[in-house]
């Protein structure tokens, strides 16, 4: 058995761990409210912009096609993976690159296939196999509509210029703050749905229907990124709240623990000490 002093020290320290995922726990809190907050407002409009780009997309013939929506033999792909800058948040990051390793290995494996890191940890797992070609890690640090508009027209460029036959988004899903899913959705070419009866596509375009089309796939696709970046994002503090809040709970067990631990040693230690002066005593009386 440790001796009191150890003990002490380990209480000591279990304390203080437990002290700072406390803290953490309660600033992801705060910070989920607002990212929370964030995503719940933009998911109608983007989700609205997607359909009404889709349905509008169904309705032009080959001739008349997007470049945005052309369909090439794939051979070079990017896959923009979306993880944080940050760790101690669960497996929210190791699931993002774990998918992404098997579009790699799996899906894409006679492929070419390029990695754009948005997130350190993204980063750092990618670098080493060379598949990086941007580490967009500062996002982050001022995340909004403008900055993540540049990042989506750089890879609108990389598509139409033909440097890559087909981009793919991988992110984490925000439902709740104890549950993240791993969502991966193409970004580039277009799909456009396809055309039936059920679905109303009798419009009337001014100007022509092209020009519509052709000014709404950026702003759709610029939308797109953004509403998966900040999924993620709220995702990120839903998992290191969660995460947190486990360590907390396994940390006050542990202090728990620790201090009966220190309490049958301490009264060991006691009876041991009572014993000798008895004994003592006993051999000063013979």
């Amino acid at each position: 058995m440790a001796n009191l002093k150890e003990i002490r020290n380990r209480i000591s320290s279990v304390s203080s761990t437990m002290q700072i995922t406390s803290a953490m726990k309660m600033v992801s809190a705060a910070k989920l409210k607002k990212a929370q907050d964030a995503i719940t407002a933009m998911r109608p409009y983007s989700n609205k912009l997607s359909e009404l780009l889709q349905s509008l997309s169904a309705t032009l013939d080959e001739s008349s096609g997007s470049k945005f929506a052309e369909q090439r033999e794939v051979e070079n792909v990017l896959v923009v993976a979306i993880t944080s800058n940050r760790g101690l948040c669960g497996a929210f990051n190791s699931n993002i690159i774990k998918q992404t390793q098997h579009l790699i290995n799996s899906v894409y494996a006679s492929k070419n296939v390029s990695v754009l890191a948005i997130g350190k940890k993204a980063n750092d797992a990618f670098a080493k196999q060379d598949r990086v070609i941007a580490n967009k890690s500062e996002i982050f640090d001022d995340l909004t509509f403008d900055n993540v508009s540049e990042i989506a027209e750089m890879l609108m460029e990389e598509f139409v210029s033909g440097t890559y036959d087909k981009i793919e988004i991988v992110y984490n899903h925000f439902k709740n703050a104890a549950t993240q899913i791993i969502i991966t959705e193409q970004f580039l070419p277009i799909v456009p749905v396809e055309a039936d009866d059920s679905v109303n596509l009798d419009y009337v375009f001014e100007p022509s229907k092209l020009e519509i089309v052709e000014e709404l796939i950026p702003k759709s696709l610029k939308t797109q990124l953004y509403k998966g970046i900040r999924d993620s994002f709220a995702s990120e503090h839903g998992a290191r709240m969660t995460a947190m809040h486990k360590a907390t709970d396994n940390a006050t067990e542990l202090r728990d623990q620790l201090k009966l631990t220190y309490n049958k040693a301490r009264q060991a230690a006691i009876t041991n000490e009572i014993l000798e002066i008895v004994g003592g005593a006993e051999a000063l009386n013979n």
